[in-house]
């Protein structure tokens, strides 16, 4: 292509002859959910040093997020420099048109192709593969094209990791050995503890006789048996009569816990074909209590960084590297178990030690890699600011419809804590960096209050753009189920979607495309923008965008016809995320989970920070990639959008 031939005059007048390309290094810190209010907040207030020596040393701008600010859909634009429309990532969740069925947007295992099947066994004649959904080329990629080494730790919108020479570890997007994005298991022998399955793992019942608990640690399942079954191995624990500690045994294991304490990391053989074949799996377990009630939580069943069952890295090889230097680590793409805070299955201070044993592996992954970090390019990704204002917004906001004075005592510093623990890692960073290294600090999106739920397809119910067919219950309808579709004509998926019911893409579409589509998403748009809660007298949703007034690219088709911004303070509800009802439009948020982004992305922008200066006034999360390209003297291929942002003033653009 043409912009690789130029490679090496078009960019020539940016290095001397001493300063070449090869001699560039770019270190990148992705910091996930780094907001710039509270940032400039903690900078004031002292407890941020090293982002202030960074600001004094280069530049600090708001960075502008993708549309919708989520998280996969963010760092999608960052990897490929082009925005939904020409990487097809447009949120977390994606649908079927044929079958109205909700999938998760980054990847897909699939099955073997072909198979034999001899009695109750299933033999694979192909491989079964995992699947990237995103589409475009990583800018890592072209560097390898370029001879310019890179390591890039942890990237989201990166399972299956992109085929290339550079070392790369998976990060979000990368599911738990069930195949999901983090599922617990929980034991507990009181009778208050309901039993079954829970948004984000299951709770098992327990009996605890003459001192022991004998249960089972459910795996993957088995595809070399007909139908599948779930494979499970034993593991029993045993409670001292007169200490409080218990003994655990799994396998040939045997682990001493007091209530209140983790256990190192476990590895776990699941067998598949006896004598043959197996996958092994890691987790963690919480000896929450013993008295008057035992109760056990267990970690997602990560992937097995020694021997994983699928692949977490370029080279295959690399991961095993890490687990050799770093020991056993959360492999799952969201290490932090929020959903066990959710489902009180955790409470506030054990999950915070939780989110703490994360952050720890992510430091000793920058450590290793600073440690050894000689040429090319390093990015390693942080995921604590992010999950953890999710979680604790509610302990310092006292217009939170959870807050509570008893909680914003003891964890209302809690996002302050991590913040400062970053500031410390940069700090780390800083003294590493030489005269020949760019550093950038990126966040994704910043945060905001999540107050109150909008439940889209409520709204649509009641305004006659969607309709139930007779007899259906509000609780149990879904998109799958209970629609009337002949008198349906627009519904809600995912966090920031909208679709029309559309003639000849929808199984049993009702507009028609043309016309009557644009007239209905007109429609559409000044009625949700007019919308107003009477519980606040404010516009839940401040702005509604068209696909293709935000987007371009091959893949805009894909994208849900609008795209709806909620106002600070509200969020789409969660039975709207899976294509769900309410019995109410709007509602007051009393989770756990209090903090978002997933809003109008002008209310909610990212940070850039660099030790250089920053020519361009309003950097977005597309020029990264071209500006990293350009540190190494590399143009950009034309699908990407952005630009360098060390442009001087007046360059061209």
């Amino acid at each position: 292509m043409l912009w690789a031939v130029l490679t090496t005059g078009v960019l020539s007048g940016c290095f001397s002859s001493r300063d070449s390309a090869r001699d560039r290094k770019v270190l990148v810190l992705g910091i996930d959910g780094l907001d710039p209010h509270l940032l400039h907040q903690y900078m004031r207030e002292g407890r941020m040093p090293n982002f202030e020596r960074l600001e004094q040393r280069g530049s600090f701008r708001e960075l502008g997020t993708s549309i919708p600010p989520q998280s996969p859909v963010a760092w999608s634009s960052v990897i490929t420099g082009m925005n939904p429309g020409g990487h097809g990532i447009f949120d977390f969740i994606h649908r079927d048109p044929r079958t109205l069925q909700p999938d998760f947007s980054i990847s897909r295992v699939e099955p073997p192709a072909h198979t034999l099947k001899l009695g109750s066994w299933v033999i694979p004649l192909s491989s079964g593969r995992a699947v990237l959904l995103r589409h475009g080329q990583a800018f890592w990629q072209i560097l390898d094209a370029h001879g310019i080494p890179a390591t890039v730790v942890r990237m989201p919108s990166n399972f299956p990791p992109a085929e290339c020479k550079s070392r790369t570890l998976a990060g979000m997007g990368t599911p738990d050995m069930l195949g999901t994005y983090g599922t617990f298991s929980f034991y507990s022998s009181d009778p208050l503890d309901e039993p079954g399955a829970r948004s984000g793992g299951n709770v098992y019942p327990v009996e605890v006789k003459d001192g022991r608990v004998s249960a089972r640690l459910f795996g993957p399942h088995n595809t070399f048996r007909r139908d599948a079954p779930q494979v499970s191995v034993d593991f029993t624990v045993w409670i001292d009569p007169v200490q409080p500690v218990a003994k655990l045994t799994v396998q040939d294991q045997e682990l001493v816990l007091q209530p209140g304490e983790w256990s190192e990391w476990v590895q776990l053989r699941f067998p598949l074909v006896p004598g043959l074949e197996s996958a092994t799996g890691i987790c963690r377990f919480y000896l929450k209590q013993l008295d008057p009630f035992f109760k056990l939580y267990v970690t997602p069943i990560n992937l097995d960084p020694s021997h994983p069952a699928l692949p977490l890295s370029t080279p295959r090889s690399y991961v095993h590297d890490l687990w050799e230097h770093a020991g056993f680590f959360y492999t799952q793409g969201i290490a932090e178990d929020t959903k066990a805070l959710s489902d009180r299955v955790l409470s506030d201070g054990e999950y915070l030690e939780q989110a703490k044993l994360v952050l720890g592996e992510q430091l000793r992954f920058l450590d290793l890699e600073l440690g050894r970090f000689r040429a090319g390019l390093l990015f390693v990704y942080f995921s604590s600011l992010d999950q953890n204002a999710h979680m604790f917004w509610r302990a310092f906001d006292r217009d939170h419809p959870g807050y509570d004075p008893e909680v914003a005592a003891k964890y209302g510093g809690t996002l302050a804590w991590f913040y400062e623990r970053i500031d410390a890692m940069l700090g780390k960073a800083l003294a590493r960096l030489d005269d020949h290294t760019t550093l950038l600090v990126i966040s994704d999106h910043g945060f905001a209050p999540f107050r109150r739920s909008f439940n889209l397809n409520t709204w649509l119910l009641e305004n006659g753009y969607l309709a139930l067919r007779p007899g259906t219950a509000l609780d149990t309808a879904d998109l799958a189920s209970g629609v009337d579709w002949p008198h349906t004509r627009a519904y809600g998926l995912g966090l920031n979607g909208l679709y029309l019911n559309l003639r000849g893409r929808e199984r049993y579409g009702t507009v028609a495309p043309g016309g009557e589509a644009e007239a209905l998403r007109d429609e559409l748009q000044q009625k949700l923008l007019a919308v107003r809660d009477p519980a606040t007298g404010l516009a839940p949703i401040t702005r509604v965008d068209k696909a293709e007034d935000v987007y371009t690219g091959p893949y805009v088709p894909e994208a849900p016809d609008l795209i709806v911004g909620y106002n600070r303070g509200y969020r789409a509800g969660w039975k709207t995320v899976l294509g769900q009802f309410s019995p109410v439009t709007l509602e007051a948020n009393t989770e756990p989970w209090s903090g978002d982004h997933c809003i109008d992305y002008t209310l909610v922008p990212g940070v850039l920070l660099s030790n250089r200066p920053v020519a361009a006034p309003s950097p977005r999360l597309t020029d990264i990639a071209p500006t990293i390209l350009a540190e190494f003297g590399i143009p950009k291929p034309p699908p990407m959008v952005g630009h360098s942002v060390f442009l001087e003033a007046g360059a061209k653009r």
